[in-house]
């Protein structure tokens, strides 16, 4: 779809509406309402949603509403977000009447010929983001952390019918890998393109609600603050150095290598490289090496994101002969002087690194993110341990699923001490995988038979440890 400012893509979805009303999709024509006047509607109340996080919705944020969508300055408009005062105060806004229309339209291939391309619901979608993303640019100082919330809430909400009827087009899904060109070489279409790529992948992904939310998020305040820029008003200072607090296995790593590159496609980093290490990787045996070493691995990252995994293990020990407080200081330093050209995201536990946080004054303020990683529901692990099988060209059987499922929700509600959520899995997988060759190497039969090669039995399956 080309990229079209706000105005345009008005115009386009009032085209839209003409050409559903004249196809006769739906009953917009039995309900006596014409389709242009229920998506001005929704508009108004949407931007009436955003402003009104605060309970009110002020003549001045009505005003702009008015404005920006080019309605006539009538007392009527008004009063009709007022009377709607209760989205304002909170209750959670509906999905908009005028999109189910589009919807119909694009997944019956009602309009024919279609002019749209069958993207008519994406051309609202895009609209209301559009809009969505203006109404927050309009503040002078900082944007209300409420505001940006219940934007991303309702795009989320709009996403989920757009799947739900297939009808989601601009961005295909596929895995995470670095595109080319070069970064440096990319277009900015390019690297919008990609940056939808990376979110519909991060969309993809089995669990991590909360996070893909907080993820979502920080995306829209980085737009906005880009398009505060562009307009010359002051962008506010997002924190961009995060902490990831779970326990093993919750997909920590695999989110910071999609930050990295949704970082670089925002053109928040240069090169979105990703750069991993632990405790051995910056710690040396004696005073000056662990500065060294660290600042090495810093300079490697320059550009990208460092993730520091375990990053409570610099100063759980610290005392005298403890290098890890070294490497502390020379991070803190590197995140001062280059905090234009480095993400530093640090993991672990949640209590170590509560403590790890609290290990130096300088610590606790540098990281403004606070991501929790949940672990997997006993259901989400066995959609992983399906997804990865699939990847493998392998399958459980009948019989081999039932038991897959009661060996995995007895683990989840037994909790070991070493639980490990999807590397358990990747474990149990692994050894099911393995047991499976030793079953099959020596069956008559087996070779050239394709459902016995690829097909795991209950047998195969071993206890989680």
């Amino acid at each position: 779809m080309e990229q079209l400012d706000l105005q345009d893509l008005l115009a386009r979805c009032y085209d839209i509406c003409d050409a559903l009303m004249r196809a006769d999709v739906g009953r917009v024509r039995s309900e006596g309402k014409q389709l242009r006047s229920m998506f001005r509607d929704d508009m108004a109340l949407f931007g009436a949603y955003i402003t009104g996080a605060d309970g009110v919705v002020t003549d001045e944020e009505a005003d702009y509403i008015r404005y920006k969508l080019g309605f006539a300055p009538d007392a009527q408009t008004l009063a009709d977000i007022r009377r709607r005062r209760g989205v304002a105060a909170g209750r959670s806004a509906e999905i908009p009447q005028s999109l189910k229309y589009a919807v119909l339209a694009d997944a019956g291939k009602k309009l024919s010929p279609d002019p749209f391309d069958r993207q008519c619901a994406m051309y609202f979608y895009d609209t209301f983001k559009a809009f969505g993303q203006e109404m927050l640019a309009r503040y002078a100082r900082e944007v209300p952390q409420d505001e940006v919330q219940r934007f991303t809430d309702y795009l989320e909400r709009m996403e989920r019918m757009l799947n739900e009827y297939a009808v989601w087009r601009p961005v295909s899904q596929k895995s995470y890998i670095v595109k080319e060109p070069a970064p440096d070489q990319q277009t900015e279409e390019e690297r919008a393109e990609e940056l939808e790529e990376l979110l519909a992948e991060l969309d993809s992904l089995i669990g991590l609600g909360a996070v893909k939310r907080q993820v979502n998020t920080m995306v829209n305040l980085i737009k906005v603050q880009q398009m505060r820029e562009e307009m010359g008003l002051k962008p506010a200072d997002i924190a961009k150095h995060m902490v990831f607090l779970g326990n093993p296995g919750t997909g920590k790593t695999t989110i910071a290598r999609m930050l990295a590159n949704i970082y670089r496609c925002l053109g928040v980093l240069r090169t979105g490289q990703l750069v991993e290490v632990d405790r051995s990787g910056l710690v040396r045996g004696y005073i000056g090496q662990t500065a060294t070493q660290t600042a090495e691995v810093i300079a490697k990252a320059m550009g990208g994101v460092l993730f520091i995994d375990e990053a409570y293990s610099l100063t759980v020990d610290k005392g005298q002969g403890d290098f890890g407080q070294e490497a502390v200081d020379t991070l803190l330093k590197a995140m001062e002087d280059n905090r234009d050209d480095l993400v530093v995201i640090v993991a672990g536990y949640t209590e170590l690194m509560e403590e790890f946080l609290d290990s130096n004054p300088g610590l606790r303020s540098r990281f403004g993110t606070r991501i929790m990683f949940e672990d997997y529901t006993a259901d989400e692990l066995v959609g992983i341990l399906l997804m990865n099988l699939k990847k493998q060209e392998y399958r459980l059987s009948a019989e081999a699923e039932v038991k897959a499922r009661e060996m995995i929700a007895a683990r989840v509600e037994n909790k070991p001490e070493n639980f490990a959520n999807a590397r358990d899995v990747r474990n149990f997988m692994e050894k099911a995988i393995a047991n499976h060759a030793t079953r099959v190497a020596g069956m008559e039969g087996a070779k050239g038979n394709k459902d016995i090669l690829a097909t795991i039995e209950a047998d195969d399956l071993e206890d989680l440890e």
